[in-house]
């Protein structure tokens, strides 16, 4: 089992990820995707949307604003519940999550279950802790003109938010989609999109950040029928993360959550947990919502969600089946099951066995020796023709051709082609595969 410590050694001296501002100390809880984080990130993204948008016929994409008119966040409940439990030692004066610090209790913990727990200080040691405070985690911000000597009445009227979800810009626009397209029952919309939220103590690398990215889809349906959508949405999602992602299926488990850990928009949830390299944490959330936001909207705009049936014309507020998974998240359980170490002529190697539909470069070209200008002219060839055909392909002409294997296999490359001098004699190169390093003679034009 990898140690979340490799991952992240890994992702920073291949360029896959890198603390945010790093070169002004860092800040946390923010992560920059380097050339190769942002190429295996685009690919997660861009497989989830053929699969759960390009491929049907019955799911709508949006790309909505980040910042939102505030009465969005009074609708969805998050202005009133959107918080955490915070709670701060006394010592140090340093602040945390409760129950991410204390075994056993979950986030509606009171102070006097907290302090039952008799958990220590992580910074200091000492166990003298505050009271437990509630913490929203939405990222306030100020919309137009606002200048510092404003009274606080007159920035009031200034306040919004960043988004802590994609899913209320895809129910805003539930009437727009409905109005053009007016689909069938049932039908989704879909988006991908940043999220914001001001964790109290982020930590595990990507996993628990303040900015990230997440994918989610809206799927709206007869309220007579959402169970037999939900486990049909739910038998896609497996299917997804262990046939188009290849995360290993006895990584991923389900935890059905009981009624007094569900958000509140929530009659039923089960959270796809995955076993991580620092343990068991969730990748992804299927939630029934009900008709709680499409009501909520309506009753905050004064305007109908209704749904009017083409055949029975009967009209009605659909209820919604919602499958999310944070990018980040999927990003870091795919790395971790590709991560292995294993030896190779002795030799301790690390090697990224990534999904091929995944791996950032399809194949490195190489030329034998660099200093032969027929060998670097017909590898060049070479390469322009794979990249025209498909596109992410990498050159690497440093050091010795071990050397060159070694890099590739860390940054998950499936193979590396080699020009020798053979090649100009019959048009064959040395094909490599990275996963059992055997090595093959095949025609350019095999390719």
């Amino acid at each position: 089992m990898s140690k979340l410590d490799d991952i992240v050694s890994l992702c920073k001296r291949r360029g896959f990820v890198f603390q945010g501002s790093d070169i002004y100390g860092g800040m946390a809880g923010t992560w920059d995707f380097g050339p190769l984080g942002v190429i295996l990130k685009k690919n997660i993204t861009d497989a989830w949307w053929k699969y759960f948008v390009e491929d049907r016929n019955d799911i709508y994409g949006v790309d909505a604003a980040i910042i939102m008119n505030p009465r969005t966040w009074i609708a969805s409940g998050h202005t009133a519940t959107f918080a955490d439990p915070l709670v701060e030692c006394k010592e140090c004066k340093s602040r945390f999550r409760a129950d991410k610090i204390a075994e056993g209790i979950n986030e509606s913990v009171t102070t006097e279950e907290f302090l039952a727990t008799h958990t220590k200080c992580p910074v200091c040691g000492k166990e003298n802790w505050g009271p437990i405070r509630k913490f929203n985690m939405m990222f306030e911000t100020h919309v137009g003109a606002v200048l510092p000597d404003d009274d606080e009445s007159e920035k009031g009227k200034n306040v919004a938010y960043l988004r802590p979800e994609t899913a209320q810009g895809i129910f805003t626009n539930y009437k727009n989609v409905v109005d053009t397209f007016y689909p069938n029952l049932p039908f989704g919309i879909a988006q991908q999109g940043k999220a914001f939220r001001n964790e109290i103590s982020p930590r595990d690398f990507i996993l628990r950040d303040r900015e990230c990215s997440q994918m989610e889809i809206e799927y709206f349906v007869k309220p007579d029928t959402w169970e037999e959508n939900f486990e049909n949405m739910r038998s896609l999602n497996h299917d997804f993360l262990e046939n188009v992602m290849h995360l290993p299926k006895d990584k991923i488990k389900e935890y059905e959550v009981p009624a007094e850990d569900r958000a509140h928009y929530s009659k039923r949830t089960i959270d796809f947990m995955f076993d991580y390299p620092n343990g068991e944490e969730e990748l992804m959330g299927l939630a029934y919502r009900t008709d709680f936001d499409l009501a909520n909207i309506a009753k905050e705009s004064g305007k109908s969600m209704e749904y009017r049936d083409k055949i029975t014309k009967e009209a009605f507020v659909p209820h919604v089946i919602e499958p999310s998974i944070g990018v980040e998240r999927l990003f870091l359980a795919v790395i971790s099951s590709a991560y292995t170490e294993d030896e190779v002529n002795g030799e301790k190697r690390i090697v990224l066995k990534l999904p091929e539909n995944l791996a950032p470069y399809k194949f490195c070209v190489s030329p034998l020796l660099k200093n032969k200008p027929e060998l670097v002219e017909k590898a060049h060839d070479v390469y322009q023709k794979l990249k025209t055909k498909y596109g992410y392909v990498t050159w690497d002409d440093s050091g010795n051709i071990g050397k060159r294997y070694r890099k590739q296999d860390e940054i998950g490359t499936p193979k590396c082609v080699v020009i020798d001098f053979e090649t100009l004699e019959d048009d064959t190169v040395t094909v490599r595969d990275r996963d059992t390093t055997e090595q093959v003679r095949i025609n350019i034009s095999e390719l």
